[in-house]
């Protein structure tokens, strides 16, 4: 199946890519040199994704699950979190 990672405000694509897992793919841009900031991440399944160092600032993380994520250095800032799982 084939993800894309698109701006949460204008809708274009930022990245896609071959993946059944959306800590994969996020992963692979962030790789890649992927700017993931404003990124509609809403909902993903991100449990245990290295997003160490990742600008994520104004993203749309709502309802994404963090759970084990790796966040350290990672710019959230005027990111929605509301209702992630963070544990």
């Amino acid at each position: 199946m084939k993800l894309e990672i698109n701006h949460r405000f204008n809708g274009s694509v930022l990245f896609f890519f071959e993946t059944d897992s959306w800590r994969v793919c996020v992963e692979a841009a962030l790789k890649a040199g992927v700017n993931l900031s404003s990124a509609d991440l809403s909902s993903a399944n991100l449990s245990s994704a290295d997003l160490s160092s990742a600008d994520l600032s104004s993203a749309n993380l709502r309802s994404a699950n963090l759970r084990s994520a790796n966040l350290s250095s990672a710019d959230l800032s005027s990111a929605d979190l509301s209702s992630a799982d963070l544990s």
